[in-house]
């Protein structure tokens, strides 16, 4: 897990259960308002996903350019 894509996208979307589980307890406890922790909760999961896709997106493209690369570094060779 090198890429800094996907340690941000997992950090974020961890980070996002907790507020969404905090949120739910203060709903359930009725302590203080819980509407921000869920929104930041929500928001915090949606960019974690977003960016676990973007990392696995950058590692196929990135596969894809190496091994055309290859295929041209092969055909100057022939």
């Amino acid at each position: 897990m090198r890429n800094k894509y996907m340690k941000r996208g997992l950090a974020l979307f961890l980070a996002g259960i907790a507020l969404i589980l905090f949120g739910y307890y203060l709903k359930d406890t009725e302590l203080m308002k819980y509407g921000w922790a869920m929104i930041i909760g929500y928001s915090a999961f949606g960019f974690g996903v977003l960016y676990i896709v973007y990392s696995l997106m950058r590692k196929i493209e990135r596969k894809a350019i190496l091994d055309d690369r290859a295929e041209e570094a092969g055909k100057e060779n022939s």
